[in-house]
């Protein structure tokens, strides 16, 4: 069902970024996606959103009037694997600018790359401070995930006691050297910390472990399928009367898996979620709604950073007069565009947006608090 999925959003996106009896389009933009792996949740979202973005800059006049068209590439792969699908977008089909949404080990490993050649807007939530030549990042970084979130929950639900636990690699790691920080100034502690491969797919140890623990509060960065199977499973071990959840990768997608019976005290803390009210995110929404009908996979963070990604590359691209890598660089600091999360800044190749706490209880997220205009501490310095 994927590979039909897939196969119809490449059309899909073609014609899009053509428009009917237009010439080709002057530029191809390569759209690095999870089709596969843990994270193949999160594929066919971002697709849709980043083909709604390509027809909004087409229709608004391209990159510096020049109408663009998405080549789309599978990276839910490993790392180097990843990268030679990348390669094969801009040497072999000739991609002039990249937008990811992909693990961090992949994001690395492009970098590498690239090194500095072409454009690359990084889109989803990740653990901070990447700041090559190039790259420009829109996600969420976890000091505007859990700065203000951690010590908000701790009032909200009397909460001290944390347990992490992540998949296996850098962003968890990263994150949650990040987080106990935030843990021990809103006055709690970790009482244990924990990473597993991807390829764990039973967590009764660890949820004993947590158990045993007596941790009131637990954070949670595994990714797609992962996190499904230990929250259903966290569910079924009683825990959730025991705990409070807190995810920085849970997203309507993941929710939906975890299902409303496994849900209970379940946070989540993104810049972007479906039930925002603004403005900005009600037509978004609308216009994906048309787009691709009742059945479209479900609106959510990730798949929504494509959208905000191709945006700040047209915003970018516009600003510096070409795509050349020097040009933009020298060009972004303060650079604004509008998306679903609204107007925003680039600030140290970072971007400030509000941030949202939602609760999962029910299995729906419900947002509980919003704290506006939250920068990001792991931005970059120049």
């Amino acid at each position: 069902m994927l590979k039909t999925m897939t196969k119809l959003c490449s059309g899909a996106a073609m014609a899009l970024a053509l428009g009917a009896g237009v010439a080709a389009a002057d530029i191809k933009v390569g759209v690095l996606v999870p089709d596969s792996g843990p994270a193949g949740l999160f594929g066919p979202s971002t697709r849709n959103s980043a083909m709604l973005a390509a027809e909004a800059i087409n229709a608004g006049g391209g990159i510096n009037g020049e109408r663009i068209e998405l080549l789309f590439a599978d990276v839910g792969v490993p790392p180097a694997e990843a990268a030679q699908a990348a390669l094969r977008l801009w040497k072999g089909q000739g991609a002039q600018a990249f937008v990811g949404m992909h693990d961090s080990a992949v994001r690395e490993a492009l970098i590498g790359r690239f090194n500095g050649q072409v454009p690359y807007v990084y889109t989803p939530v990740y653990e901070g401070n990447s700041c090559a030549d190039g790259l420009y990042v829109t996600g969420e970084t976890p000091s505007q995930q859990l700065a203000p979130v951690i010590p908000y929950l701790a009032e909200r639900e009397g909460v001290s006691k944390w347990y992490l636990i992540g998949h296996d690699y850098n962003w968890p790691r990263d994150t949650n050297a990040l987080a106990k920080g935030y843990i021990a100034e809103a006055g709690g502690e970790v009482v244990g910390e924990e990473y597993v491969p991807f390829t764990v797919s039973e967590f009764d140890s660890s949820l004993q472990r947590i158990r045993e623990s007596g941790a009131d509060a637990v954070l949670i960065t595994l990714v797609g399928g992962g996190s499904v199977g230990f929250n259903v499973s966290f569910a079924g071990f009683g825990l959730d009367d025991q705990a409070i959840r807190l995810g920085t990768l849970i997203e309507e997608n993941t929710l939906a898996g975890i299902g409303a019976a496994n849900a209970d005290r379940l946070y989540s803390s993104a810049g972007y979620f479906a039930a925002i009210e603004t403005e900005a995110a009600s037509t978004f929404a609308a216009e994906y709604a048309a787009a691709f009908g009742d059945g479209a996979p479900a609106l959510n963070g990730l798949g929504q950073s494509a959208y905000e990604g191709l945006m700040l590359l047209a915003a970018l691209a516009d600003k510096a007069g070409s795509l050349d890598v020097a040009a933009m660089d020298a060009a972004a600091e303060g650079t604004t565009w509008t998306t679903p999360r609204g107007t925003n800044t680039l600030t140290g190749r970072h971007m400030a947006q509000t941030v949202y706490l939602a609760d999962g209880s029910g299995g729906a997220f419900e947002i509980v608090a919003a704290f506006e205009n939250v920068a990001s501490s792991e931005a970059c310095a120049d």
